[in-house]
């Protein structure tokens, strides 16, 4: 007898080993105390054709499974066949995994009339499976309708994806399909999914694939203007070179101008090039470059306004941290030479508010920097040949004159305010005088 684990919600079901007639029956009476399944002990894998099919048509009837997990079930194409056969539609399943089994492209064709029929289906989870290309595009393709919010195909053995303009899913908000062999052509596939107001994708993982710099240039180019991708997995694609890498950079903080920050990617919160562990020093450096940005956009997630303003602030307008961010970019020119010199004053201010020692410190977990002479003198000297050629001299001067004779007239007053006090006071003590910290009456120092 194959045996399941189950997992039951009423108080008196130990959710232990049960013998397989017993659950049969209780799937078969619609027990609604039986949540969900998974696969337990090796006796399943000794489940006959008609075993599968019978369990497949079970589950269908049943209203009350929501997750059903068949992962290391042994199931071929033959037995997926069977259980697809009984398994037709379901009313209740909201997640099913089939993880590491042995079935290929013809055991996903057996899943056709199963995904156009399961009306509750939001988890889907094939990975460590052989369903091939022709496996992945065929369940794809189903999914336009379908209520599935995650797919999971990493490790399928995928090498080219082909995604039809009609058949988007228009539920997915993740995919994963770390490692296959995805090359830029499928990068040119998946952009299909991230194009368009309509787009619904937050996260793509594509780890361990073969997307080298060609694929990075498609993902980068849609990903300017997609606001849905939040989440996107690139590490162990080994055949992307530091000028991919680099891109990616540029994608979330392009630092060529204020413009291009402003313009950046704000929406990505995670964005994963290489590993935390990554012996390469200039990989790492990236990374933390990318973090950096896709910090700020989830400092100040839906506010693309915030987050473009916050990353000028804390990478434009810090000396150490544009300096690194513009070798690396290619970038020559000065920050400051991209301002108008007039509104100099507000932008040092701005510096001084967020890195400065006594101002507010940016409020985001990530060291701000503090303010040093360097910035300051690099503003000033990027400005002055600015601020020479765009103000009229002789009104320059003027204007500067009128400040000093101003300056004088209120000193002048002064005096004479401070003068016409010390009559009236030597006026009140009778003609006393002061001399040092004694006061003397001129008439006592006469009879002396």
């Amino acid at each position: 007898a194959a045996a399941y684990n189950m997992s039951a919600s009423s108080s008196d079901e130990d959710g232990g080993y049960c013998d397989w007639d017993y659950i049969l029956k209780r799937i078969k009476r619609n027990d609604p105390r039986f949540k969900s399944i998974t696969r337990g002990g090796e006796d399943i894998q000794n489940m006959t054709d008609e075993d599968w099919e019978e369990l497949g048509r079970d589950i269908a009837n049943n209203t009350h499974l929501t997750k059903v997990d068949l992962s290391y079930s042994s199931l071929n194409d033959q037995k997926m066949s069977f259980i697809f056969r009984g398994l037709t539609r379901s009313i209740s399943i909201e997640h099913l995994k089939l993880r590491h089994n042995r079935f290929g492209a013809i055991g996903a064709r057996s899943m056709v009339p199963f995904l156009q029929n399961a009306n509750s289906l939001t988890h889907l989870d094939l990975g460590y499976n052989n369903i091939l290309t022709e496996g992945f595009n065929l369940i794809f393709r189903e999914l336009r309708d379908s209520p599935i919010e995650t797919l999971n195909c990493c490790n399928c053995e995928i090498e080219s994806i082909e995604i039809d303009g009609e058949h988007i899913p228009r539920h997915l908000k993740s995919l994963l399909l770390s490692e296959n062999s995805i090359n830029a052509d499928g990068c040119r596939e998946l952009a299909k999914l991230l194009q368009g107001g309509d787009a619904t994708l937050d996260v793509l993982t594509l780890n361990n694939n073969r997307i080298d710099d060609e694929g990075v240039e498609i993902l980068v180019d849609v990903l300017q203007n997609n606001t849905s991708l939040t989440q996107l997995f690139l590490e162990k694609n080994h055949v992307m070179s530091k000028r991919g890498q680099i891109m990616l950079l540029k994608l979330v903080n392009n630092i060529s101008s204020i413009e291009a920050t402003l313009r950046s990617n704000q929406t990505l919160t995670e964005l994963e090039v290489s590993e935390p562990w990554e012996d390469e020093v200039e990989e790492y450096i990236i990374q933390r470059l990318i973090n950096v940005a896709t910090d700020i956009n989830r400092l100040y997630k839906h506010k693309p306004e915030r987050a473009g303003r916050g990353k000028v602030i804390k990478t434009q307008l810090h000396n150490e941290s544009r300096a690194e961010l513009a070798e690396l970019q290619g970038v020559h020119q000065s920050i400051y030479s991209q301002i108008d010199p007039l509104l100099l004053p507000e932008v040092l201010s701005i510096i001084g508010r967020r890195h400065g020692q006594g101002g507010i410190l940016i409020p985001w977990n990530l060291m701000a920097h503090k303010l040093d002479v360097e910035d300051m003198y690099v503003a000033l000297k990027s400005s002055v040949a600015g601020v020479i050629s765009i103000v009229n001299r002789k009104a320059c001067i003027q204007e500067k004159r009128d400040f000093y004779v101003a300056m004088v007239q209120q000193v002048n007053a002064k005096v004479a305010q401070l003068n016409a006090e010390l009559v009236a006071i030597e006026a009140a003590e009778g003609g006393a005088v002061y001399v040092g910290s004694e006061c003397r009456n001129s008439k006592r120092r006469r009879q002396a």
